[in-house]
């Protein structure tokens, strides 16, 4: 007699959303600056999304069925036209993530509300999210934290604080910027990030 294998709790499960090729570029971006890789990078994203107000604030106006947000209930219209066959104008192309078992409930019933597949709904929470300039540096800060000593991570708060604060622009230059301007600036000079940054704060010693 053959017992059914369990299925691991802690399994991941693979996902492949369909996205513009712009979105796709601005994820190997971020994957290629904060070097984590690709389905990490997306997989982190969504869930940080998924716990946002502001992005479900956003896709709410699309919701056909209704869904729940901590202590909020959105109420979806089924009049809504369903965004299943809906791509972004322009070429389009898959990208692979994946996602733990929890995760992936949240995104069954935001795919629901939606009222398209759970690969669709991660294409479009994907897509609010990396617009969601707090969830990028959120995910950049996350990841120099983990990656910088406390003395330069000092120094580049103080960095980002003097850029901001003379500014002449009416948006603050964030994390993800502040890192993508330094990796531009000193890009044929090293082999990795943490270098990247150490090299580029010896300047200003």
């Amino acid at each position: 007699m053959i017992k059914d294998r369990k299925t691991r709790s802690d399994k991941k499960r693979d996902v492949k959303p369909t996205i513009s090729t712009e979105l796709k570029n601005c994820i190997y971006r971020l994957s290629y600056i904060t070097d984590t890789p690709v389905k990490d990078v997306v997989e982190v994203i969504c869930e940080k999304g998924i716990q946002s107000r502001k992005v479900i604030e956003y896709l709410s106006q699309y919701f056909r069925r209704e869904y729940k947000y901590l202590n909020t209930l959105y109420m979806g219209d089924l009049g809504r036209e369903s965004l299943q066959r809906k791509y972004q104008s322009g070429k389009n192309e898959r990208i692979t993530t994946r996602f733990n078992q929890a995760t992936f409930e949240e995104i069954k019933s935001l795919s629901n509300a939606l009222d398209v597949t759970p690969t669709k709904a991660t294409a479009l929470l994907l897509d609010a999210s990396v617009r969601n300039t707090n969830i990028l540096n959120a995910f950049v800060k996350s990841y120099l934290h983990q990656n910088v000593d406390k003395g330069r991570m000092k120094e580049l708060k103080e960095v980002l604080h003097y850029v901001n604060k003379n500014n002449p622009y009416n948006e603050d230059i964030s994390w993800f910027t502040l890192l993508s301007m330094i990796l531009e600036e000193v890009k044929d000079s090293t082999t990795n990030v943490k270098e990247a940054i150490h090299s580029w704060m010896d300047k200003f010693k």
